[in-house]
């Protein structure tokens, strides 16, 4: 078969199979629905990707392959990735032929993307569909699209950590950002990820991503919700145009209105060096989750920007396949925006940083090491103020 109707028969069938599971979408939950504490184990179902089942004890976690090329990140003592062992670099012909994967999963995404939207957005035009199933259905179109691309060409090693809920409740979700990859990954993840019973997620965005039309094009027909800032470099101060705020609550009410959830990227920016740790956190998904009475969540990606680095010197030059993604159970709630900070560092930025939970998680998300932070603080400031006296 010649190779433009081979692809022009793939996007078909890539827009079909969309269209079909976002006309067999349920009616989402109510936004009022509380947390079930059941988890259900995933079944491997021979795709490109690797599920991690949860258990108690995480050092005895079993990990279900389906590709016999996947590896399991390996740690040294001290918990810092160790290169040489598990996880090897890729030659340069390896990093070649991943490259081409990446280059073809993104042509795919850029034609099929187009082809997959256009029944919703028709359908909302001529009255058939109103706003929120058009976004409904565009969203689930977008995760079809990146799972299916996926697995048709494999460029990535994909772990998913799953949390699964039967009746979630109404949640703000943060994330690292490590990679212009990161929104594919997620969408292709999203449902082995938090289950088939997930609340879809209205991502906030930089609205500087709109000048990229296959981006504008995802993004507003999911109803993704944009804020402005200013567009100075990775690594650099955010500036965010205050203005847009007002949008980006009035938006956001109107999201968990429809069924939403809402995820933030607290870096603001992309993370050049995610090795290293997070760039410095701020504290607007607290706040937005106390304005709006939710509860924050966290989820974390590692290895994205080993396909795609952010600086622009390196950019497509992969030089590791495995990717690692992970969803974290409720938390107990955040009383301060301090506090989601310095546990959003402490556990997100380790798993960003090595692809794996540090070994006192547990401890962090029940908020005894918060306690453990608060009590050492105050003894250092009782001791600054002993000094001052005693000077």
């Amino acid at each position: 078969m010649p190779f433009p109707i081979a692809t022009l028969c793939s996007l078909v069938l890539l827009a079909v199979g969309s269209a079909i599971e976002a006309s067999a979408y349920q009616s989402l939950p109510s936004p009022l629905a509380t947390r079930s504490a059941l988890f259900r184990p995933l079944v491997p179902r021979g795709n490109a990707y690797t599920d991690v089942q949860q258990q108690s004890n995480r050092n005895r976690r079993s990990i279900v392959r389906s590709s016999a090329a996947s590896d399991a990140i390996a740690l040294t003592p001290n918990g810092e990735r160790n290169n040489n062992v598990g996880k090897p670099q890729l030659n340069k012909l390896q990093s070649t032929l991943t490259k081409v994967g990446l280059l073809l999963f993104v042509v795919g995404m850029c034609l099929a993307l187009p082809v997959a939207l256009l029944p919703p957005f028709l359908a909302e035009k001529f009255g058939f569909i109103n706003r929120l199933r058009r976004e409904q259905y565009a969203l689930r179109s977008g995760c079809f699209c990146s799972r299916w691309l996926m697995r048709l060409i494999p460029f990535a090693n994909i772990s998913v950590v799953p949390y699964l809920e039967d009746d979630p409740e109404p949640s703000v979700w943060a994330c690292n950002h490590t990679s212009m990859l990161d929104i594919f990954v997620l969408l292709a993840t999203d449902k082995k990820l938090r289950g088939k019973n997930r609340r879809p997620i209205k991502i906030v965005y930089w609205k500087g991503l709109e000048e990229n039309p296959i981006t504008k094009l995802l993004f507003t027909q999911c109803g993704m919700i944009p804020v402005e800032m200013a567009d100075n470099g990775n690594g650099n101060a955010n500036d965010y145009d205050k203005g847009s705020f007002k949008r980006l609550l009035k938006d956001m009410k109107a999201a968990f209105a429809d069924g939403f959830d809402i995820g933030i990227l607290p870096e603001g920016q992309l993370n050049p060096a995610p090795e290293k740790g997070l760039l410095p956190v701020f504290g607007g998904a607290f706040t937005l989750a106390r304005m709006s009475r939710r509860r924050v969540r966290m989820m974390a990606l590692h290895g994205v920007n080993n396909l795609w680095h952010p600086h622009e010197s390196i950019g497509m030059a992969p030089s590791q396949r495995d990717v690692q993604v992970r969803a974290y159970p409720p938390c107990k709630p955040f009383e301060s925006s301090e506090e989601f900070v310095t546990v959003f560092k402490k556990v997100v930025g380790h798993f960003g940083a090595v692809g794996d939970d540090l070994d006192d998680l547990e401890q962090w998300l029940d908020g005894t090491r918060w306690l453990e932070v608060q009590a050492k603080q105050a003894e250092i400031e009782k001791l600054e103020k002993d000094l001052t006296r005693g000077d």
